[in-house]
Parts: C-alpha cells; structure tokens; sequence
C-alpha cells in the first residue's frame, strides 16, 4: 500500500471523488430549497405545509450528508490503517478454509458497516420521521426488523457467496457460472419474495369485497391485466407514507395496496396509481429492466474475474498475498465509479419510464385528471422536495420531478 501505486492511487481518487461529487449535489439540492411554491401545487400545498416540506428535505439532507461522511472517515481510517490485512489474519487464525475464511470476513465486515450505520437510522427513524409525522414504527419493531433482514440476509447472501468463493477458486471460466448462478437466484426471487419474504415484514391481507375490489378488478380487466390476487399491507405499522405495487409473473400476479395509501386517496385516484403500475407492465418496463439487470450482472462477474486476485490491486489495500474473499471486496469498491455511471444511466431509463406509465394511467382512466390528483395528494402527504436540484435529479431520480410530471400529464389533456 504505497503512493506509488496506481491501483491505490485510483482507489483513493475515485473514493474521495464520489464524496465530494455527492456532498456537492446535497448542497446545491439544499440551496435549491429556497425556491417558491411552484404555481401547480398551491391547491394542496398552503405556505405553511410547503415550508414544513422544505424543512424535512433540508435536515433529512443535512443528516444523510453527516452519515455519509463519516462512513467515508470510516472505511480510510479502516483501510490506510491495515485493516484489511489485519481482518484476514484475524480470519485465517479461526479456519483453513478459504470459503470459510471469506464467510466469517465479509459477515464481519457486514456486522461492522450495520453497526456503524445504526445509530444513524435509528435517528433518522425515531427523530426525523417522527419529527414530521412520518414514523409509525416503535422500537421493538425497529428491532425485529433488524434481527430478521439480518437472518435473512444470512440466509441468502451466506450460501450465495460460498457458491461464489468456490467457483471463483476452482474454475477458470466462473465468471460465468457464478453470472448464470445468480441470473437463477434473481429470477426466483421475483416469485419467492412477494409470497415468503416480505410477509415475514407486513401482514398481507386480501382485499374485502366492495366497490373498491369491484373498481380495481374493472381496472384490470380493461387493461388486459390478468390478476389473482388483491392485498392490503399494514403499511401504517411503519409509516403514514402510502404506496402499491404488483408482483408475479404470466396470470398469477398479485396487486398490494398499503393501508395507509387507501386511507388517504379516494377511489379515483387510488385507480390512477394502480393504472401506473400496470403501464409499467403493459408498456414492458419489467421485463426490459430485468433484461437490462441480468445483462449488467454478466458485464459485472466478467470484470470481476479478470482482476479478482490482481496482486497491484490487493497491494493497495495492504496485502502481501492475493486472497479471493478480499478480492470480491475490493473489486466492488473498485466498481463503484462505474456503479455510478450506470447509476445515472439507469436513473435516465427509469425517468423516461415513468412518464410512458402516466401516460398510460391516465388514457386507462378516462383523462389526466385523476393521476395529477394522485401525484399532487402525494407530493403533500410525503413532503417531497417540490424543487429538487438538477444536479440531484441527474444523480439519483428514478422518478421525474413531480413538477415534470405534472407538466407532461397537462400537456396530456
């Protein structure tokens, strides 16, 4: 680990890059705050609720951009600071095994990243959220939904990683298999998830019947939408923030509305939104993004296998000796450049997405009128930021602006 070396010098770079790139678009995003209501919103928004919304961005922004530098002060006082050698010594020391060694030292490193970020959630949750009327959640549940996404994500990620380990360390050609194998685990996961996971999260209850069922079942049936199965979820357990979505594949999809999204949202509206998420599906969104995903991972796991055990790039992060599990760490640190790029990319993609799906809510729903009301009800009852930064939206949106949106569903009428 010496200045000499250009993989450290590009490492250390593209880090810092990041961060200040980053902290950058939150300044600019917070200095943009100042902007007026925006003309579309002043018949849900009064100058009091719009300055409470400019308020929840700002410290929300205030509060991710201290959490992200001191991750940053973190991860270069772990790395200039032998940490990485000292981890794998440290894991060496308990086992022989290399999967072995490159379970315990990724779950350590894991653990290590959860811890530090806790204190930041748990803030963010229980001051800033509740702060504006958001957090539903109490501390038990807070708690709970730590202990399960971390056995959860043992679960998965521990067998998926070994498969990885091995294949990396017994193959020439594991790029490959390591990109099929996980291509199978996504793909499950499309089907396993709505049904097994995130039922351990929120209680799913099937929709009662009623003018609303009546309605969506309509909804669905106009748009050639076939569908088995409507759920409510206790979206309020956690939040007063509203959403809905659809999962599965061929005839056997499913429609989920939070509770909370039905509370607020008359049935028009409600409407809308499920119209949006079916434009999604009828325009083939899902189907092209989850090409796109699989396709991107192929692109990842070849680079991954052409630098895993570069010894210039383990030599930066201070290791004498090439080791894979580390090799599969400092590789996603070295991608993160390019992360950010198809990041942005991506971000571009989905924003043009999303207006083809309003458009198609509101021809699906007789006119404009009623998405506009749903984005404007939103916009309100989640205090977005009204008037974000170019800059922030280029980096991060995947949605338009709602204020974009609202001006492509007017010229729509």
């Amino acid at each position: 680990m010496t200045p000499s070396n250009p993989w450290f010098l590009f490492l250390l770079i593209s880090v810092i890059a990041l961060h200040l790139l980053e902290t950058v678009s939150v300044l600019l995003n917070v200095k943009h705050l100042r902007q007026p209501l925006p003309e579309d919103f002043r018949d849900v928004f009064d100058e009091a609720a719009f300055a409470k919304s400019q308020a929840y961005s700002r410290e929300s922004a205030r509060h991710d951009l201290f959490a992200s530098a001191v991750r940053l002060g973190a991860f270069l006082a772990f790395w200039l600071g032998g940490g990485f050698p000292w981890l794998q010594s440290l894991v060496a020391g308990g086992t022989p095994s290399p999967i072995l060694q490159g379970l315990c030292g990724i779950s350590l490193l894991h653990f290590g990243g959860m811890i530090l970020g806790l204190p930041f959630e748990w803030y963010d949750t229980f001051h800033i959220e509740a702060k504006y009327g958001f957090n539903k959640t109490t501390p038990a549940v807070f708690i709970a939904d730590k202990a399960k996404g971390l056995l959860l994500g043992a679960g998965i990620g521990l067998p998926v990683l070994a498969l990885l380990l091995w294949l990396f360390g017994t193959f020439p050609s594991a790029w490959l298999w390591a990109w099929l194998a996980v291509t199978v685990l996504v793909l499950a996961l499309q089907y396993i998830a709505p049904r097994y996971l995130m039922p351990l999260f929120n209680k799913f209850t099937p929709l009662e019947d009623g003018p609303l069922k009546s309605a969506i079942q309509g909804l669905a049936e106009r748009c050639a939408f076939p569908v088995r199965e409507l759920f409510v979820i206790d979206g309020s357990r956690r939040s007063t923030k509203g959403n809905a979505f659809f999962a599965g594949f061929g005839k056997h999809k499913r429609i989920a509305l939070y509770d909370t999204l039905i509370e607020k949202h008359p049935q028009p509206e409600l409407l809308a939104v499920l119209a949006h998420e079916i434009g999604h599906f009828k325009r083939g969104h899902i189907v092209q993004r989850l090409f796109v995903a699989v396709a991107q991972l192929a692109f990842i796991f070849l680079l991954m296998g052409a630098v895993l055990n570069h010894a210039g790039l383990q030599a930066a992060f201070g290791l004498s000796q090439p080791v894979l599990w580390l090799g599969l760490v400092f590789f996603m640190i070295l991608f993160e450049p390019a992360q950010t790029v198809l990041g942005i990319l991506s971000g571009l993609w989905s924003r043009q997405h999303e207006y083809e799906a309003d458009a198609y809510a509101a021809a699906a729903t007789g006119g404009p009128a009623a998405m506009t009301a749903a984005l404007k009800r939103l916009a309100r009852d989640s205090l977005s930021n009204l008037t974000p930064h170019p800059l922030t939206v280029f980096l991060h949106y995947s949605h338009p602006p709602m204020i974009q949106r609202l001006a492509a569903l007017r010229k729509l009428g």
